[in-house]
């Protein structure tokens, strides 16, 4: 008690004269984020870091003065609460993202950190009235977005209902207003069908000798907002607005009274779920069922003990220590440390804040299916999840090395979607590595950034090489030396937020940074600076230099790719665009796709060239219109084989008449000249009308 007083005198203290845009002092707002943390028995350390959440950011108090007053515990806690204000950010939404990374690590070393943060937004939330409209938006969306999903993931579902209402009502004012009325309305005419369930179920339950407690309840607006959203449903529509929960004294008498619940009202078939034998990924655990209440309304029933109601309502704040007396892990804990200890993971293989953050969020996603590996372990996964976003959730190792999948003991592609109850097997090879095709399909966070990062890792020295070209040539077209200072070097790194000049480098080769972007913020940094005088071609005058084209092989690896769109040749007139995590993807001038995508992000768009004596193949598709006789295809293919090419794929499409077929090849050629050769003897054969080549 005497230390939480002595955070409060200090608080207050720091921000005597702050107030907010209500008009009440500011210290109103610790106080009552410490009530709220006070209200789910957090300790006196999380309690004193609530007090003090905000002096780090708003009054400039350093870290070491409050590990000196307050101890380091309660100083870390703070620090991971505190925005990161001092960096500078290329925009608002990368230092957003920033900020939030630096949460979502400081809660995995702590998970009081994110129940702190979570009162001060709940708080925040509760007062949103007096904020201007954009404001309130833009908060409410930043609410729904990122802090519902990781109360509902920590199984905090108090907190998770009240802020979706409270988001709700600042997002959709009047959507919320509208569905308030109506339920209101609503509201008498369903008095009577809660109370006679009431009164039923009751009855029921007492006479098989389960001692129960009942509570009806009113779906949350949000929830009625979402399913009449999610369905296309009227408010009429929406039946199943009422609710009840059932709390039993033991394990057993959930079953029972689901046996007698089921003998009371019909249920609906496929509306049973038992989160009791396979509980959710938050550890909530509930039989659910909806069945057939009396004028035919479906209502649903969720059916539980104590202690899981107690774990239902208040998730891991329920028990926020990691260990009991004993020091045994709880089987929520155990889960919650292994999805805190992931957030780590992927952290280690992500490159910046904003790549952190939409891991994170694929990984925030409620729905889940569960599977089976071979032994009958359970693995839970968010819908959608392939069966190489299973073999990352064994391990990174197993996705790098898988080849293949048998689902329920049948062979089956790595981008099949899997279901509740499959049986997954995955196949590796030690010399099988991730392919860049593998990120359009797998749909985990963990996935995601391990692919990610080894692709990165793979393809350092190529980004980093054509990085330092793309670089260089900006900074000539600027009429600036490409051999930058070392007081400039540091300078530049330390305002982005960059660890070493390599990095910049990859960054450009990967297409996170633009090259023309980091010249002239190098120019800027130039023209502030009196040691850089050297650095300044002075001989050169007028206007920057136009940037020289940059020269591909079609050899480069990862970070230069041929788009698969319009699959540019040597001869053809080429373009080069930098996408982001993909390097340089380059497209045919004429490209319709470049045409548009050119229109919208013209500063991602650079000119390359063909290099000289290229040393390859390259792939493009042909499409040959010919007479439905026998033997034509055989007849094409050995014409495309005898002018040198290699068939590396064909496909028929049938004419509705049967009297046309068009066949499409890919095949791979050395160049414009080579396919024309080619396209000219295919011409030639008898039964062949049109050839051409296919850029679609």
């Amino acid at each position: 008690m005497k230390k939480v007083k002595e955070a409060y005198r200090f608080s207050d203290e720091m921000h005597l004269g702050q107030m907010r845009k209500s008009g009440e002092p500011y210290i109103s707002h610790p106080i009552a984020v410490a009530e709220i943390c006070a209200d789910w028995k957090l300790d006196a350390q999380a309690i004193m870091a609530a007090l003090l959440h905000d002096v780090m950011e708003d009054q400039d108090v350093k870290k070491d003065e409050l590990i000196e007053r307050f101890g380091a515990p309660v100083a870390t806690l703070v620090d991971g609460l505190s925005k990161l204000d001092k960096i500078e950010f290329q925009s608002q939404i990368e230092a957003q993202a920033e900020n939030f990374r630096k949460m979502l690590l400081a809660m995995a070393r702590d998970v009081r950190v994110i129940l702190v943060k979570l009162a001060d937004r709940l708080h925040n939330m509760r007062t949103l009235g007096v904020m201007a409209p954009e404001k309130k938006r833009r908060i409410a969306r930043e609410t729904m977005e990122v802090y519902i999903p990781i109360a509902h993931r920590l199984g905090l579902n108090n907190i998770y209902r009240e802020l979706q209402e409270l988001a709700f009502s600042h997002l959709y004012p009047l959507r919320h207003r509208t569905l308030a009325k109506a339920v209101k309305a609503a509201r008498g005419n369903r008095r009577e069908v809660v109370s006679k369930i009431l009164e039923s179920v009751s009855t029921t339950l007492a006479a098989t000798g389960i001692n129960a407690q009942i509570d009806g309840r009113e779906k949350s607006l949000f929830g009625i907002y979402r399913k009449m959203h999610n369905k296309h449903l009227s408010f009429s529509q929406v039946l199943d607005v009422y609710g009840f929960r059932i709390v039993v004294d033991t394990f057993a008498n959930c079953y029972l009274a689901l046996g007698t619940l089921h003998a009371l009202y019909k249920p609906m078939p496929g509306k049973f779920k038992d989160y009791i034998a396979i509980p959710k990924l938050n550890g909530y655990q509930s039989l659910h069922t909806t069945l057939i209440g009396p004028y035919g309304t479906p209502v649903e029933f969720q059916i539980r003990t104590q202690d899981m109601h107690r774990v239902a309502e208040s998730g891991v704040a329920a028990h926020w220590l990691y260990k009991d007396e004993e020091g045994n892990l709880s089987d929520l804990q155990q889960r919650t440390h292994a999805w805190l200890q992931s957030l780590l993971d992927i952290q280690k293989q992500t490159g910046d804040s904003a790549e952190f953050l939409e891991h994170v969020k694929v990984d925030l996603f409620p729905d889940s299916v569960y599977v089976f590996t071979p032994k009958s372990k359970i693995i839970a996964l968010p819908r959608g999840a392939t069966a190489l976003d299973f073999a990352y959730t064994i391990h990174t190792d197993v996705g790098d090395q898988t080849i293949a999948a048998k689902i329920n003991h049948e062979p089956a592609p790595l981008r099949t979607e899997l279901h509740n109850g499959d049986i997954v097997e995955i196949i590796t090879s030690t010399t099988s590595r991730p392919s860049p095709n593998w990120l359009s399909f797998v749909r985990t966070g963990k996935a995601r950034s391990a692919i990610r990062h080894y692709l990165r890792t793979i393809n350092l020295g190529e980004s980093l090489e054509l990085g330092k070209h793309l670089l260089s040539q900006a900074l000539a077209s600027l009429n600036l030396n490409p051999a930058l200072a070392p007081v400039v070097v540091e300078r530049l790194l330390n305002e982005s937020s960059a660890k070493s000049l390599d990095e910049i480098y990859a960054d450009i080769g990967v297409g996170k940074r633009m090259a023309t972007l980091v010249a002239r913020h190098i120019m800027g940094l130039l023209e502030n600076e009196p040691l850089a005088s050297p650095l300044l071609d002075l001989e050169s005058v007028g206007a920057p230099s136009k940037m020289d084209p940059v020269v591909i092989y079609g050899s480069e690896g990862i970070s230069v790719q041929l788009s698969p769109c319009c699959q540019p040749i040597p001869g053809d007139h080429i373009v080069g665009q930098l996408k982001r995590d993909q390097g340089l993807v380059v497209h045919a001038e004429d490209c319709n796709i470049a045409k548009r995508q050119r229109n919208k992000d013209p500063d991602r768009w650079i000119e390359v060239l063909w290099g000289e004596d290229l040393n390859r193949r390259f792939d493009c598709r042909i499409k040959v219109l010919v007479h439905n006789d026998k033997g034509i295809l055989a007849r094409v293919a050995a014409e495309i084989g005898d002018s040198d090419a290699n068939i590396i794929y064909v496909n028929m499409d049938d004419d509705k008449d049967q009297m046309m077929t068009q066949l499409i090849f890919t095949i791979q050629v050395e160049d414009r000249v080579h396919l024309a050769r080619l396209m000219r003897n295919v011409r030639r054969i008898r039964g062949v009308t049109r050839i051409l080549r296919d850029r679609s």
